[in-house]
């Protein structure tokens, strides 16, 4: 027994002994090994490139925020829009209408010369240009030939086409709508139905005062002159009527 037991140690000597000196070799292996992981050697710092003088660094652009998708008031959407909507192109001012030059012009419209004549001493007086017809058809054809023509003085009884009537198409027509009328008549019932007509800014009966007719034209002038300036229409402006 006791050799059988001399035996056996003899035996596990020979095998546990290389296993006795690998075990802590490979550990000391390891472990080295872990070490030199761990170790690595500092880098050599590149500091980065300076600019050129004179360089003025760049300013931090803002945020590029993107509208909402179309039909979504109120950026309620909770994603954003990738296109972008052209801006409206700003329309250029509307231009004022041009003002001639030289002396306004006013057109009398009356089948009587002596009023006519009356009228024109009157007015070329003050410095106007006066042209001069004996009824509306005339007075139209005028006004589509001198489109310049400041203010009209039409009398309400005449032949072929009366002042009612010429009135009426003054102000019907989009390129004399704006043209300041003043009526002359010499009857009370006549001087009552102009009352009601827009766009006359003056009603005189005969005989008149030159000195209101000539201030009630004067002042028309003036203010279509200034409201061509600005672009607007007199009618915006429009005085009372006398």
């Amino acid at each position: 027994m006791e050799s059988m037991f001399h035996e056996l140690q003899e035996l596990l000597g020979a095998y546990l002994m290389p296993v006795l000196i690998a075990v802590p070799l490979a550990i000391i292996v390891l472990i080295a090994a872990f070490k030199r992981d761990d170790y690595r050697p500092p880098r050599e710092y590149t500091p980065p490139p300076r600019p050129p003088e004179g360089h003025r660094p760049r300013a931090a652009q803002p945020p590029v925020v993107l509208p909402p998708l179309p039909g979504m008031p109120g950026g309620s959407n909770p994603m954003a829009s990738a296109f972008v909507t052209a801006p409206t192109p700003m329309l250029p001012p509307a231009a004022p209408v041009a003002v001639p030059e030289g002396p306004p012009t006013v057109l009398i419209a009356d089948d009587s010369a002596v009023v006519r004549t009356k009228l024109k001493r009157l007015l070329e007086g003050a410095g106007f240009t006066v042209v001069q017809v004996n009824d509306g058809n005339e007075a139209l054809a005028e006004l589509d030939a001198k489109p310049h023509i400041a203010v009209l003085i039409t009398d309400l009884e005449m032949p072929n086409k009366d002042g009612f009537e010429l009135i009426a198409d003054v102000h019907g027509s989009l390129t004399t709508e704006d043209l300041p009328v003043i009526a002359i008549t010499g009857h009370d019932e006549l001087h009552g139905r102009v009352g009601q007509i827009e766009g006359v800014y003056g009603i005189f009966k005969k005989p008149w005062n030159d000195r209101e007719l000539l201030k009630r034209v004067q002042s028309l002038v003036h203010l279509r002159a200034a409201a061509s300036r600005r672009g607007r229409r007199v009618t915006d402006v429009r005085p009372p009527a006398a």
